[in-house]
């Protein structure tokens, strides 16, 4: 396996001190605390009385009130029976109560299973299945409660189980180590450009879902590991998200491109005050050129910046900087400080292969699927499924996608899982799912389906409580010639894709 040279040019963007490799090779943070229970605790004990966390019409906790909180949740499940390496699955919305479970499953000594509420119920029921877990948090029941407790842990130690979706349609659990997330919090730290003396002066709001890793790993770790405060908008409203800024002093921001592009559109944008906000970062679907100049220009005073990852990677993989952001915005950036690349099955006429990754930040497989774990994570390295090229400064550029999936605004929809889903309506001969370019997310989910007697309603109502709403197609075309194939039988996607005429939405969002 060839090790892509990160930054050829001997331009290093990020600070890459105190990194040493083990002997397999991979690259180590050698100074991380060794559990998020000890980042949080060093802290608390640095800022006891330092604003920790504030839900959007909710409550508001200092850092010793929210190690107490979370102490008392872990000494509940203590109590309740739950035991170092239980799974503990987490079905509250965002806010207050989600990070108090969290945290305190972690003081436990168990694992957090976060379950993404925008599934069906059918696919939160296998979440929990698959995950055994003993104990499920959920909305309208009391928190945990009893002696405060607090495990001493390792950062080999797993720490979370975080789902994503999956081309069978059944989704994947990527376990999540305690070094995987305090790698992927120094990353953040060094690839943002934070001085951590600044850090209890830093205002995050989190306007992405708690349950994925950006929300989680990559600004409620972070924030809690430099003693920032972490501002939680429990549900997303363009207007509240404006508001939000300037009624809490936002000065860190970090979403993914459509939540920038409605905020900038409103009409109303220039009533609201957005001069202290310094960071602007984006990252979680693909973004125009044409976006970031747009939000150079609304937030003047911030440095912009673009992440790629994935659940696989623990959030952060690739990071562009400010200094690149205009001239490169269809890149994701470098690679991270502790992050390797590589390009398999690189075709040597463009330069592209999938591209791999190898770090301390790479999860250790997929829980209960020893054969996707298999296939997946080869001798150390994580195959993306994305198709990408690395030019010759270090920077990579994702081209395709080897799986077959869709990022809409951030959410990943495979286009299996709903091609599945569309194979069980009534009338349906045979479906493809492709995505459909949009200027505010990225892409939307777009079906062609064939049969006889259909409208897009009757196969929509038959989705609908089947799936989750944002995998439900957006644009839906309905014919009678079968799709397009090559001679062996093959889907040809491309063609579909260059051939469909969408017409209108069939519906909102």
């Amino acid at each position: 396996m060839v090790v892509v040279e990160p930054y050829p040019r001997g331009r290093a963007p990020f600070d890459t001190s105190g990194i040493e490799r083990d002997v397999t090779g991979v690259a180590h943070y050698t100074a991380l605390p060794t559990s998020l229970v000890t980042m949080l605790r060093a802290s608390v004990e640095r800022y006891p009385d330092g604003e920790a966390l504030v839900e959007v019409g909710g409550g508001r906790l200092t850092y010793r009130q929210l190690w107490d909180r979370a102490a008392r949740v872990a000494g509940g499940l203590v109590a309740a029976g739950v035991g170092r390496g239980d799974r503990v699955a987490n079905v509250l919305p965002a806010g207050v109560d989600w990070v108090l479970c969290f945290l305190g499953t972690q003081l436990a000594g168990a694992v957090a299973v976060p379950v993404n509420t925008r599934f069906a119920p059918p696919e939160i029921e296998y979440v929990l299945a698959d995950s055994g877990a003993s104990v499920v948090l959920r909305p309208g029941e009391p928190l945990p409660d009893g002696p405060p407790h607090a495990e001493a842990l390792t950062p080999v130690d797993l720490a979370a189980i975080f789902y994503t979706s999956g081309t069978t349609g059944f989704p994947k659990g990527a376990m999540t180590t305690n070094e995987n997330f305090l790698s992927n919090v120094e990353t953040a730290v060094r690839v943002v450009g934070i001085d951590r003396a600044e850090g209890p002066e830093l205002r995050n709001l989190v306007s992405v879902p708690l349950f994925h890793v950006t929300g989680c790993n990559s600004q409620l770790l972070l924030q809690l590991a430099i003693a920032g405060t972490t501002v939680v908008l429990p549900a997303f409203d363009v207007q509240a998200f404006l508001r939000t800024i300037v009624e809490e002093r936002i000065n860190h921001l970090t979403s993914v491109p459509a939540i920038y592009a409605l905020a900038i559109g409103q009409p109303n944008f220039a009533e609201f005050d957005v001069g202290r906000v310094s960071r602007v970062a984006y990252g979680g679907a693909p973004i125009a050129p044409s976006l970031v100049q747009r939000i150079k220009e609304h937030f003047p005073n911030a440095r912009v910046g673009n992440g790629f990852g994935l659940t696989e990677t623990s959030s952060i993989a690739t990071f562009l900087p400010h200094e690149w952001a205009a001239e490169h915005a269809d890149s994701v950036g470098f690679a991270a400080p502790v992050v390797d690349l590589s390009l398999d099955v690189l075709d040597a006429a463009s330069g592209v292969g999938e591209l791999l990754v190898r770090g301390p930040n790479v999860v250790a497989g997929y829980w209960n699927k020893p054969e996707a774990t298999r296939e997946t994570f080869v001798d150390g390295w994580l195959h993306t499924g994305d198709l990408a090229r690395i030019d010759g400064e270090g920077l990579v550029h994702i081209v395709d996608r080897a799986k077959d999936m869709i990022n809409r605004g951030g959410e990943n929809v495979y286009c299996v899982e709903v091609e599945n889903a569309l194979a069980a309506v009534p009338g349906v001969v045979e479906a493809a799912v492709v995505g459909v370019p949009d200027e505010v997310m990225g892409e939307k989910v777009g079906a062609v389906v064939v049969g006889a007697g259909i409208d897009a309603e009757h196969v929509l109502a038959h989705l609908r409580g089947r799936m989750a709403d944002f995998k439900i197609p957006q644009f839906l075309v309905v014919r009678s010639a079968p799709l397009p194939r090559n001679p062996g039988g093959k889907l040809l996607k491309r063609q579909l894709r260059e051939d469909t005429e969408w017409g209108r939405p069939v519906r909102g969002r």
